[in-house]
């Protein structure tokens, strides 16, 4: 009898505590929750910002670049060998830019705000001058260029910002 008075008092104290289990606040309720906000989707930019793989050569001024990959949303180019010189095109669909700034900031690439064809965003330079973000804002989606001179570059390849930016002027100028 000791038992099912134990089980019995058990149980009471349970659905006792879990009725008592605090006050409901109304943002728990589904029907007072705010609408989900649905990203904006910016203009198509294209496979690799609209730019070609000869212009994306001629731009980065690297010499002899090999396309590794094309997709939906990226494009990588690089010279051969390890550590070589690169660029990179990627487009973010109802992403925030300010997470890549952030990320940016991160690895030593103080972010500049600038401004491409009336379209908000930021470039960041390396100290060593030798890498380059450039991301460009349209509407809830960014994308972004990036060069990398690569660890045994020359040195003699001027500011990797000035030829990101000339291909983000591109991608710009070309959206769909």
């Amino acid at each position: 009898m000791r038992m099912a008075s134990a089980i019995v008092a058990g149980l009471s104290l349970a659905m006792l505590l879990s009725a008592c289990g605090g006050k409901k606040d109304s943002n728990d309720d589904p029907a007072f929750r705010p609408p989900a906000k649905v990203a904006t989707l910016g203009p198509f930019v294209g496979e690799c910002g609209h730019l070609t793989d000869d212009e994306v050569k001629d731009l980065g001024g690297l010499g002899s670049l090999t396309t590794v990959f094309k997709n939906s949303v990226g494009c990588n180019w690089q010279a051969g060998g390890i550590s070589s010189s690169s660029v990179t095109f990627a487009s973010y669909r109802g992403s925030p830019i300010d997470r890549e700034k952030a990320w940016v900031a991160s690895v030593g690439r103080a972010p500049d705000t600038i401004e491409v064809g009336g379209k908000k965003g930021f470039q960041a330079l390396d100290p060593s001058n030798a890498v380059c973000d450039l991301a460009v804002q349209l509407d809830d989606d960014f994308f972004e260029w990036s060069i990398s001179y690569g660890v045994f570059s020359s040195g003699n390849l001027g500011n990797p910002c000035d030829r990101t930016r000339k291909m983000a002027e591109l991608t710009v100028q070309r959206l769909g």
